[in-house]
């Protein structure tokens, strides 16, 4: 249950903008920003690392519907982001996407400068000052998004077509027009 009332009855983060629209078009714009503005990295490699960052947050909503945003934008869909979850290390990825990744687990891990090995290894990859920025922002912009949705106990949908919706609607139009 809800640490606050959420009057519209909608699941996660999404109860929480219909709840506070003035807060919600800040954070809307910000997840449109850095999931669907300019960067060398692909739409849905963005919501990879949204999604890796949230399983990683133990936030169930968030994870769920950065996955479904991913595979919906992905070769490899579903199955592929489901490996990704289970084990960087062997998903079906590139090699930058990969390091990219533990670059992202870092972050995630600790408020500390990334690893002189991790960015290393995502230069290795091909990695610009660009890649490690913008996965390094969104890292951090998901650590707050999902404490921000954990911190509140929103609940989680009952029926999990929710995130097949919720991925049409944000593929589609983006972040602002989902509030």
């Amino acid at each position: 249950m809800p640490h606050i009332e959420i009057t519209h009855g909608l699941p996660g983060i999404s109860g929480l903008f219909a709840q506070r629209p003035d807060t919600a078009a800040v954070l809307s714009r910000l997840a449109e920003t850095l999931l669907r503005g300019a960067s060398p990295l692909g739409r849905g490699e963005r919501e990879l690392i949204a999604a890796h960052v949230s399983n990683l947050n133990c936030t169930a909503f968030c994870s769920d519907s950065h996955s479904a945003f991913a595979a919906a934008q992905l070769d490899g869909g579903a199955g592929l982001v489901a490996s990704v979850l289970a084990d960087v290390d062997t998903a079906p990825v590139t090699p930058l996407v990969r390091a990219l990744l533990k670059v992202a687990a870092e972050v995630q891990a600790k408020a500390a400068p990334v690893s002189d090995e991790a960015i290393a290894a995502a230069r290795a990859e091909g990695a610009t000052d660009t890649h490690i920025h913008d996965t390094v922002l969104i890292a951090a912009a998901f650590a707050m998004f999902n404490r921000y949705v954990n911190g509140l106990a929103t609940d989680v949908p009952a029926d999990p077509s929710f995130y097949d919706a919720a991925a049409e609607l944000i593929v589609n139009h983006g972040y602002e027009a989902a509030r």
